[in-house]
């Protein structure tokens, strides 16, 4: 293998010449081994507990990235028993059983406590390892793949602390590494700012829609009666016309539903053949899942091919003359409808609920008389979700950004300019630009 001038081959593949490969159970300090495996279930009972004391962090905490989330604790007796198994500023909890590879870093306000058994500590010497670093080096593609292929279990994922003790890292000097991990945390901060404001935006949007959808707040220029109707009196809801397996000369776009890890929106996919379970989309519809109405799936494709089918767990609905497409929408898209629809779901709890066409047809709706309010309420909860959409967009074009950024910083295939101490500062601004 040919290897470029200024890098070398070692066992962790190609690294710069600077860089070293390290074993993780090598880069502990005189205070503390590099990694700490929590105690012996025998050792950590739950009689053990107060409801006041040291704190216990176990996968919890890790999953939600939340240092201060839970409340089992125990006495400063169990606390002095269990020593060797606590945490300071600066240590990296690593979850070990089911949600295996989630890492979190401790701060330096931390409350004092221990780990539990399902979690492993990794305390470095500081003068080896910046721990931002190695969070991040841990959270790279390359390690989160190591980690998959060497847990085992059976129906649960299960790591232990003598596999992790043999990973060896590939690690540049000190400051490279602080280097690293402040340009990283920079778009962390990016796209953490993008969640939060995201979040605010979907707040604003539901309050909007509880004023706007009630007619507790009106649009200046519209001062019309609104009437309260049942969706079955603006709506059609229209029985499944199913066809036969299509002719290979035929594509047909299916909507079909989404499993619970693709999110809510419904998949659209171009195939040949269409099976018993498919039905033709009439234009203009209107599409409603028909399971599980405490996840939303309602959709309004604003364009809907000639050729289209839809899985038979939709209802199809086309707007009467009476109310326009787009309000119908954001009718069936608002709290209080998607209230009603769980309570006219029926069958057991969770993913298995479904509401059938009798109780879709009886949900109560406010609706302005005048088509042209309509309009305009639609047409102001459309820009706010497409503001969301944008900003959503913007967010995910950063993670994917991140992840190349680390595939290539942690590598050393590139590197930062260390005689300049703004790097990171530098970093944010230009990710901006790039949005």
């Amino acid at each position: 293998m040919e290897v470029k001038p200024g890098y070398k081959l070692t066992e962790v593949g190609v690294i710069p010449e600077d860089w070293s490969a390290e074993a993780i159970d090598s880069l502990g300090g005189s205070h503390a081994p590099a990694i700490k495996a929590g105690p012996f279930g025998s050792s950590l009972k739950k009689d053990s507990y107060v409801s006041i004391g040291f704190k216990v962090y176990g996968q919890e905490q890790v999953i939600r990235g939340d240092i201060f989330y839970g409340d089992y604790f125990i006495p400063i007796k169990k606390y002095n028993e269990l020593e060797t198994c606590t945490v300071k500023s600066g240590d990296i909890l690593l979850s070990l059983v089911g949600t295996v590879g989630k890492l979190l870093a401790v701060p330096e306000n931390a409350p004092k406590g221990i780990i539990n058994p399902r979690l492993i500590r990794f305390s470095f010497d500081h003068k080896k390892v910046d721990s931002c670093f190695f969070k991040n080096l841990f959270e790279s593609t390359y390690i989160q793949a190591l980690l998959d292929s060497s847990a085992q279990g059976g129906t649960m994922s299960i790591l232990n602390a003598s596999m992790l003790r043999q990973i060896r890292l590939p690690l540049p000097p000190l400051p490279e590494q602080t280097a690293i991990a402040t340009t990283l945390s920079d778009v962390d901060a990016l796209i953490s700012s993008l969640d939060a404001l995201i979040s605010k935006k979907k707040q604003i949007k539901q309050g909007t829609m509880q004023e706007l959808l009630s007619g507790k707040r009106r649009l200046p220029g519209f001062g019309g009666e609104w009437g309260v109707r049942r969706l079955g009196d603006v709506a059609v809801l229209h029985k499944e016309n199913v066809i036969p397996n299509a002719t290979p000369d035929k594509t047909f776009t299916h909507f079909s539903l989404p499993s619970y890890d693709q999110g809510k929106e419904p998949v659209v996919e171009l195939g040949l053949s269409i099976g018993s379970n498919k039905f033709r989309v009439i234009s203009g519809a209107v599409l409603i899942s028909k399971l599980n109405p405490r996840i939303p799936r309602i959709w309004v494709p604003l364009i809907i091919p000639e050729d289209s089918v839809a899985s038979t767990e939709f209802l199809v609905l086309t707007p009467k003359e009476c109310i326009t497409r787009n309000y119908l929408y954001v009718l069936l898209t608002s709290p209080r409808l998607q209230e009603q629809m769980e309570l006219a779901a029926t069958g057991t709890t969770g993913s298995h609920q479904r509401i059938g066409p009798e109780h879709v047809l009886k949900l109560v709706l406010h609706v302005p008389n005048a088509i042209s309010e309509q309009q305009a309420i639609a047409t102001i909860l459309s820009d706010m979700d497409a503001e969301i959409t944008t900003l959503e967009a913007r967010r995910d074009k950063t993670k994917l950004l991140k992840q190349g950024m680390m595939q290539e910083l942690l590598t050393g295939r590139i590197r930062l300019p260390m005689e300049h101490s703004t790097v990171s500062v530098k970093i944010k601004p230009a990710l901006e630009t790039r949005q």
